[in-house]
């Protein structure tokens, strides 16, 4: 006998969306963004902009001139930095009779590809620029280049002259007034830390060849992250990454539609979930971030002043 009142509801999608999935996803993807893991978070934003006073010009003191000479004045200047939330979002398609036939569960399928993807993009967008919006910030290594904290490999003796000395990258980020207290290094650097080896031939970073290395740099942690965010041409990024913060607008959000439909940027309909009796799952969030980057007395020129310093390739 035909049916034709049957629908898709919560309950039929509920063992793909687990009700409580938003905080678990968020802090998946702030796990998943070596950025995020690194950076400082802020307060979450109240409204889609929140504005940071910098300081941008120090006070100065003077001594008086004599028992009566007169005292000199000093102001002190802040500037406001912006951060705007923008929103990441990706929609999920899946074919209801693949739903019903797939042996395995599909949002578990997809979750940690989802997860992946998200702090890629976060990643990318905030270190290299790559399809950022355009009201965030200039991408850490243009900016990190632009100032001038930039060593190529190889430039000194070896890989430990081009980071740990003084005309290293770490030594970029000190003349700056910052301290480094962390790394981003590309994978196959990993090889090359191996490798290095003292005036008597001993190796430096390497202390047991049976134990697992821990790798830090000048005491710091050191991160190699698996997820391609970092191109060949970009060996190391170190810096200061609590000058780097950023904040939430929205968590995770999850919406199922089986009745949305999909159209490319000329207007032409990919999928009709109706008409092709398909499901689709909308996730999406939005943050923001930002780097002062107020003015010090070990550098006070803003134009060559940054936190971070990138060893290229």
């Amino acid at each position: 006998m035909p049916v034709y009142g049957s629908v898709i509801d919560r309950d039929d999608v509920g063992d793909i969306i687990p009700l409580e999935v938003s905080q678990e996803l968020l802090g998946s993807i702030e796990e998943s963004s070596h950025v995020l893991r690194m950076a400082k978070q802020l307060r979450r934003m109240s409204r889609y902009q929140k504005s940071m006073p910098v300081l941008s010009a120090l006070a100065l003191a003077y001594f008086v001139s004599g028992e009566t000479g007169l005292k000199q004045t000093t102001e002190l200047n802040w500037e406001n930095i912006t951060i705007t939330a923008e929103e990441l979002a990706v929609i999920i398609p899946v074919a209801k009779t693949t739903f019903d036939d797939a042996d395995l569960n599909i949002w578990d399928a997809c979750r940690p590809e989802l997860i992946t993807a998200f702090g890629v993009a976060i990643d990318n967008a905030i270190l290299h620029g790559t399809n950022a919006p355009a009201s965030w910030p200039t991408n850490i290594c243009a900016a990190a280049i632009a100032a001038g904290n930039t060593v190529a490999y190889p430039t000194g003796a070896d890989l430990y002259e081009d980071v740990m000395t003084e005309n290293g990258t770490l030594t970029l980020v000190e003349q700056d007034g910052y301290e480094v207290n962390g790394h981003l290094a590309r994978l196959s650097l990993k090889g090359i830390l191996r490798g290095l080896r003292d005036a008597n031939g001993q190796l430096i970073f390497l202390q047991n060849m049976q134990a697992a290395s821990q790798y830090f740099l000048d005491g710091q942690k050191l991160l190699f992250p698996k997820t391609g965010i970092l191109p060949a041409t970009r060996l190391l990024i170190s810096g200061d990454w609590d000058a780097l913060v950023y904040s939430l607008r929205q968590d995770m959000e999850m919406v199922v539609s089986k009745e949305a439909v999909i159209n490319d940027a000329q207007g032409n309909i990919i999928f009709n979930f109706f008409q092709q009796d398909m499901i689709g799952i909308r996730v999406t969030m939005r943050l923001g971030w930002a780097m002062p980057n107020p003015i010090n007395r070990v550098n006070p020129t803003a134009g060559t002043r940054y936190p971070f310093a990138v060893l290229t390739a």
